[in-house]
């Protein structure tokens, strides 16, 4: 089940699954382990990671009787993507018009200069 974008930002709302995410960045862990690393209570973990894989960030393999949670960073990257894909053309425009503005002013200055040792050299 792929989680949709809105899930995705809901999720990543709340700082305790910023966390568990950051957890697991580090490498897949039991979900001992999570709650371990975060000094938390193991049922608001396990609240938290459900929410986190029902938005398809964490992935579970059940090993025996311990369940191993693998981070799923596709989800979250192409929801960021989506958003950020609506600003970068601005910010290509932005930059091009910089590239431009600044170009334009080396171009009249280096003119400038020339012209002066031009005039220094006749006069």
């Amino acid at each position: 089940m792929t989680g949709s974008h809105d899930e995705i930002w809901s999720a990543m709302a709340n700082p305790l699954r910023r966390r568990i995410l950051d957890v697991l960045a580090e490498g897949s862990t039991t979900t001992g382990a999570i709650v371990n690393a975060l000094e938390d209570d193991r049922h608001v973990v396990m609240q938290h990671l459900k929410v986190l894989r029902d938005c398809d960030l964490v992935r579970v393999e059940p090993r025996g009787r311990e369940r191993l949670n693998h981070l799923n960073p596709v989800p979250l990257h192409d929801a960021i993507g989506r958003w950020v894909s609506r600003y970068e053309q601005d910010w290509s425009a932005a930059l091009v018009g910089l590239r431009d503005t600044v170009e334009g002013r080396a171009e009249r200055s280096a003119r400038s200069r020339s012209s002066a040792t031009t005039r220094r050299r006749g006069a």
